[in-house]
């Protein structure tokens, strides 16, 4: 029997194509330091701002968008927030001063990026598969590598061949001529706006023992008094501290005042970007307590390798490193989360983590140019985020391995409900 193509795979391709623009936009900031230095006349510490200016305002966004999310559905936020990027990256060309900057890019830019991220996209992508969900979730999230793979060295390679103010143009035009059409035209919240049902089908309404397990009242403010999330919550701020807020804002200006040339520097970019992909499909392989405790662990032995890269081949050999434990941390943390903390509100405790992300990745942002501005280096930078590493791989490991729950427990568990 001749299989017909389910048109939730297109939802899948358009949102890994509007993370792939979107979030590649933002994750090519660090092109564009060293430009804006020497426009603007701003020191490495307050460029860092900007970048922390943008965590802050995508990490308290989350929220809004969510609820947004539920009122708007997910195909209208993700359009306008890419129209929103795409427009404002553009207007970033006609900046003459670096408060215009601070908006355009700490504030506009940020909230589109905001709500083109993992809120709405996981809904749409939710509501069209309850098969083959994880494989869709893997696409999806491949975007981000993707996007740093190919529009991060994009826009190194464009500011060196032309300049910067040419280079925002076309991200703009590409984000608002093609990217947001496609996803106007093409994305759809719900299966049954095209007459269609999921792919696996419709799921059967759960059981009313299920319902009554589900809907049992805890008070979630107990959460602050466990272990299992602040050992959760502190290694995901660190997570922040180390990826977008220290690498993907000051890797290359690190890379052009050690005099590595823009295609060597793109190389390592794009090679980072790679195994960024492979970290993530391979992030599910093992016990996620001691999967974190080996990621956090192999990322401070990758920064000590850069904190020495004084030739090319140990600028790349990191990048192979840093890639692979990158992204790789987020499922591991999540799937903790989930398991630690599945009779409570399993939004609330993800939004508590990737607040304190986005806290965190703002101070890794904004302290190494910080410290760069006083010494001439980000060698502080770089020990400081070695030490904290090397803290979180700890309180990883001190973790509890979470309770597997078995058929018998599902047993158990209905025979005291109904008793």
């Amino acid at each position: 029997m001749k299989r017909t193509f389910h048109y939730a795979w297109i939802i899948v391709f358009v949102t890994f194509l509007t993370f792939l623009a979107v979030q590649g936009v933002r994750l090519s900031f660090g092109a564009f330091v060293e430009p804006w230095e020497t426009d603007f006349s701003m020191d490495r510490g307050t460029i860092s701002l900007i970048s922390t200016l943008s965590f802050i305002t995508y990490g308290l966004s989350q929220p809004l968008i969510g609820r947004l999310v539920d009122k708007l559905g997910a195909r209208l936020i993700l359009s306008f927030s890419t129209f929103l990027v795409g427009i404002s990256i553009f207007l970033t060309s006609f900046v003459t001063h670096p408060w215009q900057l601070f908006f355009l890019y700490g504030i506009m830019v940020s909230l589109g990026v905001g709500g083109a991220s993992n809120v709405a996209a996981t809904v749409v992508v939710t509501n069209w598969f309850n098969e083959k969900r994880g494989l869709a979730f893997g696409i999806m999230e491949a975007g981000f590598g993707a996007g740093q793979m190919l529009l991060v060295p994009g826009s190194l390679m464009l500011i060196h061949w032309l300049n910067w103010k040419m280079t925002v143009v076309i991200l703009g035009a590409f984000l608002v001529l093609i990217v947001f059409p496609i996803v106007l035209l093409f994305l759809r919240n719900h299966p049954k706006e095209k007459g269609l049902v999921p792919i696996g089908g419709e799921i059967v309404e759960e059981s009313t023992v299920e319902k009554k397990a589900l809907n049992t009242s805890y008070s979630i403010w107990n959460v602050f008094l466990k272990r299992e999330f602040w050992f959760l919550i502190l290694p995901f701020a660190i997570c922040g501290f180390t990826t977008t807020g220290l690498m993907d804002t000051h890797l290359i200006p690190f890379s052009h005042d050690h005099g590595f040339s823009t295609s060597v520097t793109s190389a390592a970019v794009s090679i980072l970007a790679g195994f960024n992909i492979i970290g993530i499909l391979l992030s599910d392989r093992w016990s996620s307590r001691k999967m974190l405790f080996l990621l956090y662990g192999m990322r401070a032995i990758s920064i000590c390798i850069l904190l020495y890269s004084h030739n090319s081949a140990l600028l790349l050999i990191f990048a192979v490193l840093f890639g692979l434990v990158d992204f790789a941390t987020v499922a591991p943390t999540q799937l903790l989360a989930t398991q630690y903390f599945k009779e409570y509100s399993i939004g609330f405790i993800l939004g508590w983590l990737f607040l304190s992300h986005q806290i965190g990745s703002a101070l890794g942002a904004y302290l190494p140019g910080l410290f760069y501005n006083e010494t001439g280096s980000y060698n502080i930078s770089f020990y400081l985020s070695i030490m904290i590493l090397t803290g979180a791989a700890i309180l990883n490991l001190l973790l509890p391995e979470p309770h597997r729950v078995t058929q018998k427990d599902k047993i158990d568990t209905h025979e005291q409900l109904q008793g």
